[in-house]
């Protein structure tokens, strides 16, 4: 009996050593093709999860193509960051030797908590401080980039943190700053049910984290843009 096609490619993440986290991306062990290919076994097996829960998916017609629609919403949307490359960033030198605080935001965040796949909805924050040798980006490619890190199943805490690792390896400014603010659906929709509770995360790197003043202005300006 034949590997199925999220067996071989389990194997190959195996042996070249790498991580497949529920936060990880995996597309550069994903050959061409095989994405249609992982999605109509991703279908075979969440039909199976709806019999399971005894959903006559053969005469409900609100169901019957829900496994289809789910496979499909997961590899080409919610998680799409697991499966698909790096989006193409254009970077260009600071020619002008900019050295001001630069603020980006808010930035619509989608994510989804691993633990129960609930999605996370919220907004994020971006504060740079550049220097003569910092790779500026447009204003674009910092939503690019973000929602190529939350559209995988993770928590907020590790998000941040895997999006400020990101901007610093391409960026590198003297300073990097993160604030997310979001609501969580496995609070709202399950366990307590609280539908007023956010949770808020930032990172703090370089002059942000040593310079008080710098991080005062920065939570200042997102004080008075949040109002």
């Amino acid at each position: 009996m034949s590997d199925s096609i999220s067996q071989r490619i389990r194997g190959r993440l195996e042996a070249a050593g790498q991580r497949f986290h529920a936060n990880d991306s995996i597309a550069e062990c994903i050959e061409p093709g095989e994405l249609p290919q992982l999605q109509n076994e991703v279908e075979a097996k969440l039909l199976e999860v709806l019999r399971s829960l005894v959903i006559d998916t053969d005469s409900d017609h609100n169901t019957r193509g829900t496994a289809r629609r789910i496979a499909r919403m997961y590899l080409d949307e919610v998680f799409r960051g697991r499966y698909a490359v790096k989006p193409p960033i254009t970077e260009f030198p600071n020619i002008e030797r900019l050295n001001e605080l630069i603020i980006v935001g808010p930035i619509t965040v989608r994510s989804a908590c691993s633990h129960h796949l609930c999605p996370i909805l919220g907004k994020l924050w971006i504060g740079v401080l550049p220097n003569e040798s910092t790779n500026l980006i447009g204003l674009s490619k910092y939503v690019r980039l973000t929602d190529w890190v939350m559209s995988r199943p993770q928590i907020q805490e590790e998000a941040v943190v895997r999006l400020a690792d990101l901007l610093q390896h391409t960026m590198h400014p003297d300073g990097l700053a993160l604030v997310m603010e979001a609501d969580h659906f496995c609070m709202r929709w399950r366990g307590v049910k609280d539908s007023d509770s956010t949770m808020t995360s930032s990172v703090m790197r370089g002059s942000f984290l040593k310079d008080a003043n710098l991080r005062a202005e920065f939570l200042a300006l997102l004080g008075n843009r949040t109002r």
